[in-house]
């Protein structure tokens, strides 16, 4: 439990005692350190949450500094989860935190989610790892809010959360329902995606490594909004604990 919580003054204000204490009581486990979850896993620390997991086992690439918190000029090659660590210790020295560097394979996903956290917030971009952790999180029972596709997009104002069930106009989201049906989940947990269609002409094919076959363009902002919006969806529903109905 923190003690010194005197930097949460803003935080408790707003929320008041009861909330601020089920969120310094919680456990979030953010999955993906890139341009959606770096931001997230930031908020989340930042609105006094006492306990979490980070996952990722990149580096820092020149391309990242458009969009991703931990890419800096003088960081490339450096292990993103790693510095990311070291951010949010820097923001609040009491977190327990959990930090594994590795990248998402199929079978560690079990071992990763061990610590049952209170709220998974997936920011995988890469398909068959996503499909993998957000099964194997649901079948746990674990309350998740996952990111769709953030990338050839520029309109922030298109951002929603709805169930997975009912996303619209994303193509990922389309390929998660599709892919996730097959492990018989069709509705359940909250995503965040936009309304706004892709730029297809700002899509590139990749070398297929770590199961990611091809991105889209991005702008600095768009990455950084959806990890608002998923740092959010767990945030509240932290906050003001109720049963999920998708319907």
């Amino acid at each position: 439990m923190m003690t010194d919580t005197a930097w949460l003054s803003r935080t408790r204000l707003l929320v008041g005692d009861a909330r601020l204490e089920n969120l310094m009581k919680s456990h979030v486990l953010v999955v993906g350190m890139g341009g959606v979850g770096s931001f997230a896993a930031e908020f989340v620390c930042r609105a006094g949450v006492g306990q979490m997991t980070i996952i990722d086992g990149d580096v820092v690439d020149p391309s990242n500094r458009n969009r991703q918190l931990p890419a800096l000029s003088t960081t490339h090659g450096e292990p993103k989860v790693e510095i990311m660590a070291e951010r949010l210790l820097a923001i609040n020295p009491e977190l327990k935190l959990t930090v594994i560097k590795e990248f998402v394979m199929p079978e560690r996903v079990e071992s990763m989610l061990e610590g049952n956290p209170d709220y998974v917030i997936d920011a995988i971009d890469s398909f068959t790892p996503k499909i993998t952790f957000l099964a194997a999180s649901y079948k746990k029972g674990l309350k998740i809010v996952s990111s769709m596709g953030a990338g050839g997009k520029v309109d922030p104002t298109q951002i929603r959360v709805a169930d997975i069930s009912k996303t619209y106009n994303c193509p990922f989201a389309h390929q998660v329902r599709k892919y996730l049906r097959r492990h018989d989940i069709r509705k359940g947990f909250k995503a965040v995606y936009s309304t706004e269609l892709p730029d297809r002409n700002s899509i590139m094919l990749t070398d297929g490594t770590n199961f990611k076959k091809s991105a889209y363009g991005t702008i600095s902002y768009l990455p950084a909004t959806f990890g608002a919006g998923v740092a959010s969806v767990a945030i509240r529903d932290l906050m003001n604990p109720a049963p999920y109905n998708p319907e």
